[in-house]
């Protein structure tokens, strides 16, 4: 299997590519971002323009037709140059669930206007107040009414919702009292924001970083039966497919910050000095700094893995998850390494380290936490007693 250890021509081009697009966004145009809590559209809008965001969408529906592979090296790319692929990765990793198992009328419906930028799927609606990680228990449930659902109920962490077009939305069309196996009765559907209106309502929630997340209200929403991903009450397999997409590309985001982490440091500790010595020359300066560096490339591989299994056709369950689960822990122990590093300056928002520093400690409970990632291969892989 290929590994993708090392990038093909191709593969170098759209990284290339990418820095330099990305050099137009410098640190403080991240950090005027962050300080406001503020979207970057002018970012979300050049990475659309050229046509970064449908690098999933195959050429027949005006895409890109790239690989999981390749939209890992975007985002890697983003984030090791300073930024943040956060605000627009959703329309990558909604892919998994779209191109999997959509139809081909859905497809030739909205790919080809995503592709072409005129409407955006950046919204990923699945957490729930009261469920949390248990997906099963989600309670938002969508009525059948003729042709149309009836969808009541909330979500919350639903990012991007005010700047896209179309949300895939999981909920309930059986409720969990009445179905067999918890995972049955659940259903996807693709729900037209602007339709929606005001029937949707949303609350911001303000976080340490500039995520743009919300809870989202749901009152009679009306979404056509044509609108639903595949058959109804098998939805939960269905979003598979975009939850392993997603820890794939969330572990990629998280390896670019690492390496910046690595990058930023190693450089301040060859130019700094104290003590009459580049501080680089101290093994507790140096070592971490190794450690963390070596641990990014063993998650890397990982990753490369789990995207090569998943373009192959499979559902890399296990690798998926662990990539996301090693990238974010190598990624939190260069953030320190950098930190430390620093020392002072580390909190002084100009290095941008305490910027990044707070990127860092999301990944480790977000998109899932990574107690729930050991939990799984505990059961699902080792055999072990299920501990939830």
């Amino acid at each position: 299997m290929e590994m993708h250890a090392e990038l093909t021509p191709e593969q170098v081009a759209i990284k290339e590519a990418v820095a330099e697009l990305c050099a137009d966004f410098p640190d403080e145009y991240w950090r005027e971002r962050d300080a406001k809590l503020e979207y970057p559209q002018e970012f979300v809008d050049a990475l659309a323009e050229a046509g970064w965001l449908s690098v999933l969408i195959p050429e027949e529906y005006g895409g890109g037709g790239g690989t999981v592979a390749d939209a890992s090296i975007i985002l890697e790319a983003i984030n090791r140059s300073g930024g943040s692929g956060v605000p627009a990765h959703a329309q990558m990793y909604t892919m998994g669930t779209v191109l999997r198992h959509g139809s081909e009328e859905q497809k030739q419906r909205l790919l080809p206007r995503i592709a072409s930028n005129d409407i955006r799927l950046q919204a990923f609606g699945v957490t729930e107040p009261d469920a949390g990680s248990d997906t099963t228990r989600i309670r938002t449930f969508a009525a059948r009414d003729g042709d149309e659902y009836v969808v009541n109920g909330s979500k919350i962490w639903t990012s991007r919702f005010q700047h896209s077009d179309y949300m895939l939305l999981l909920c309930r069309t059986t409720r969990y009292e009445d179905v067999e196996k918890k995972t049955d009765g659940l259903s996807v559907l693709l729900v037209d924001l602007r339709e929606a209106g005001d029937s949707i309502k949303f609350r911001q929630i303000r976080t340490m970083t500039s995520h743009e997340t919300n809870e989202l209200f749901f009152e009679d929403v009306r979404v056509p039966v044509s609108n639903r991903i595949g058959e109804e009450g098998k939805g939960f397999r269905y979003i598979l497919s975009g939850m392993n997409v997603e820890r794939i590309l969330v572990a990629s985001e998280v390896l670019g910050d690492g390496f910046w982490f690595v990058d930023r440091a190693s450089a301040y500790a060859r130019e700094r000095v104290v003590f009459g010595r580049p501080i680089g020359m101290n093994q507790g300066v140096q070592f971490p700094l190794a450690q963390a560096y070596a641990q990014l490339h063993a998650a890397s591989l990982v990753r490369w893995q789990a995207a090569a299994l998943f373009d192959s056709g499979k559902q890399p369950g296990f690798e998926a998850n662990s990539a996301k689960l090693l990238a974010s822990q190598a990624t939190w122990a260069a953030a320190n390494a950098a930190m430390d590093t620093f020392g002072g300056y580390g909190v002084a928002e100009e290095f941008d380290i305490e910027r990044k520093f707070r990127e860092a400690r999301l990944p480790l409970i977000a998109p899932v936490n990574n107690n729930l990632i050991l939990a799984y291969i505990g059961h699902q892989v080792l055999g072990m007693p299920k501990s939830y």
